[in-house]
């Protein structure tokens, strides 16, 4: 199962793409932006997908996805000690 999320743009390329950081770590993603009607700008949200921008996303909602997920984490974490995530 693949899952979209969210992602902080930090650098958009001349070439349609844009490097975006996940989270607060050091995990970066290359996102094609070209799904979007107009380019992102640094310090904004996209929603991504295999590779695709596939739109932005308001700060707020941003973290607040983050936050879910982070919990959806901890309760698999809790019931399945033992698993990788």
């Amino acid at each position: 199962m693949c899952l979209a999320v969210p992602a902080k743009v930090e650098e958009v390329f001349e070439d349609g793409t844009a490097r975006c950081r996940v989270g607060e770590g050091d995990a970066f993603v290359t996102a094609c932006l070209a799904l979007l009607e107009e380019p992102p700008q640094p310090g904004e949200y996209l929603i991504i997908h295999a590779g695709f921008a596939l739109r932005k996303l308001d700060a707020a909602d941003a973290e607040e996805t983050i936050v879910v997920l982070r919990q959806m984490i901890a309760a698999v974490d809790a019931e399945y000690p033992n698993t990788p995530t």
